[in-house]
This record gives structure tokens, sequence and C-alpha cells, in this order.
């Protein structure tokens, strides 16, 4: 359904560059926790493709286009290679690295959810395995770097923009209206609701009657 949006050329360009900054990410967190040279490759690896390989093996979609596309598999590697020499000057343009993702965040959520539901899934499997696109990947590199997984402590509303950019899509198919105009409203709104959570440090609600001034358990 994304080739209605984008031609098959720009639609892979925009994969790629989504992998690389995921992949980005995960490079700079193994950097962080002191990983070696093949820790940072494989956190990269899992954080760029965990998300699309759990949904392909989910829906049937074998070999899953992180192993029949050779590019995806070896864009990972290169952001790698990059953070392992160059990590300082990476973590000097966090914020933009951080704009980047959430673009990857929006078209994920929406290319996962799409092609979910055109390999049969309904439309709520079809945005649970959109969300899984989107996020899958960093709680794999979050469990592997002996984190407590973003998605289950949603400090700047990580999940909730590819949930709601998800939920939209499917909305938007189960009314007959999924086009490029609305494909393009969905991609937008998750990215435009990624990009005011890190500006205004919005985050998920915690339980209620919860004080805010409870400190976190570690």
């Amino acid at each position: 359904m994304l080739h209605d949006l984008f031609t098959p050329d720009i639609q892979h360009a925009l994969d790629l560059a989504g992998i690389f900054v995921f992949a980005t990410a995960g490079a700079l967190l193994a950097v962080r926790k002191n990983f070696d040279i093949f820790g940072i490759a494989v956190l990269a690896e899992v954080t760029a493709l965990g998300g699309g390989l759990f949904r392909d093996l989910v829906i049937g979609a074998v070999p899953p286009a992180a192993f029949g596309e050779l590019s995806f598999f070896v864009t990972p590697l290169i952001a790698a290679a990059i953070v392992f020499f160059m990590h300082p000057e990476v973590q000097r343009i966090n914020r933009a690295i951080n704009v980047f993702d959430a673009a990857g965040l929006a078209l994920f959520c929406v290319s996962g959810t799409t092609k979910a539901y055109e390999y049969g899934l309904g439309l709520t499997a079809s945005a649970a395995l959109g969300l899984a696109t989107a996020v899958g990947g960093g709680v794999l590199r979050d469990v592997l770097a002996n984190e407590v997984p973003s998605l289950l402590r949603d400090r700047e509303m990580y999940a909730v923009p590819a949930t709601v950019g998800a939920a939209m899509v499917a909305g938007f198919i189960g009314l007959g209206a999924l086009n490029a105009l609305t494909t393009a409203v969905a991609i937008v709104t998750t990215f435009v609701l990624r990009l005011l959570a890190m500006q205004f440090h919005w985050r998920a609600p915690l339980a209620w009657n919860r004080r805010s001034a409870v400190s976190e358990e570690p």
C-alpha cells in the first residue's frame, strides 16, 4: 500500500535510512555499555532489524526481508563501524539522530501495519504488528544490554506515537479510506507526536494515584 505514496526506490531508500538511524542508536548504547566491536555490531543489527524480523516471521513472509535484502543486513554494520570509530562526534549530533529516529519510527509503524494486513491479518493484529515493527528492535536491544525496555518505561512517549500511527492506519483500512493522503497523515502524525514528546518531555501516565514525587524503582 505504501507504493501508492512512494516509488519502490524511494521506499527502499527510506527503509535504509530508518535502519541506519536505528542501528546507530543501538551501537551508541553498546558503546555506553563498554561492549566490544562484536557487541556493538550485534546491538546495531538487532536494533535495526529486530522489529521487522519479528513481523515477517509472524506473518510468514520468509525469508524475512532482513535476510532477503543484503543492503538491509549490511547497513547496520556500516552504522556500527561509524560509531566504533567516531562515537564522540556521533554523540554530539544526538538531537539530529533523534529527529531521524522519529521519522523511522513513523515509517516503520505504518509500513509494518500495512504489510501485516496485506498478509491476511485482521485490523487489530495488523496494528499490533505495526507497533512491534517500530519498537521491537529497541526492546531486544534493551534486553541484550540489561536495560529495562523503553517500551515498558516510556519516558518520552516512544511507543505511544507508534501505537497512534498504527491504529490510524488500521482505522483507515477498516473505513476503506487508506490511500496516499491518509497514509501520509498517519506518518506525519506519528512523527510530530514523537517530536513534541521529546521537546516537552511528555510521558505516558503512571499507575492511578501514584504520586510523581515517588522515585521509580531501578
